[in-house]
């Protein structure tokens, strides 16, 4: 199945931090494929990524960076599709400069910012959920039911 959610960080390190949104994506069977790009080593791989990914099938991007956290905006800047930025806690500063830095993207070149880290993850594979289920009955009926048993526990 060819995915709906791509998923960017900006290096392997970086992976055991957005597994929360893997796991969601799995839970709710939503396809998704995790590549490697940075914005700084490897900007025209993020470039060539973001202009093919809306072609490809993907309906929304999770990227997650650290430190000066360019590679949602950089995503964002080449596709026209929603990016959904989650701030890392690598740096000294435990991800508030990540944060700020996404969610200071200029007017005009919208990223959406979820929390710091592991929940932020989660919470971003829910955000990318709730955009898709937009056009997708299973979706909405699968978040309903994830919000209901939410509210039971």
């Amino acid at each position: 199945m060819d995915p709906r959610v791509g998923i960017v960080i900006g290096s392997q390190n970086d992976r055991e931090l957005v597994a929360p949104a893997a796991q969601v994506l799995d839970e709710f069977e939503v396809s998704y494929e995790v590549s490697v790009l940075s914005a700084h080593r490897t900007p025209e791989r993020v470039r060539s990524y973001a202009l093919a990914a809306e072609s490809r099938g993907i309906k929304v991007l999770i990227a997650a960076a650290g430190y000066a956290a360019h590679l949602p905006g950089a995503l964002a800047a080449w596709s026209p599709l929603p990016v959904i930025g989650i701030p890392l806690p690598t740096s000294d500063l435990s991800g508030v400069d990540s944060l700020l830095s996404i969610v200071q993207m200029p007017g005009g070149v919208p990223v959406a910012c979820t929390g710091i880290g592991k929940s932020g993850a989660r919470n971003a594979a829910l955000l990318a959920i709730q955009m898709l289920a937009v056009e997708d009955e299973r979706l909405r009926a699968a978040y309903r039911a994830y919000r209901e048993k939410l509210a039971t526990q």
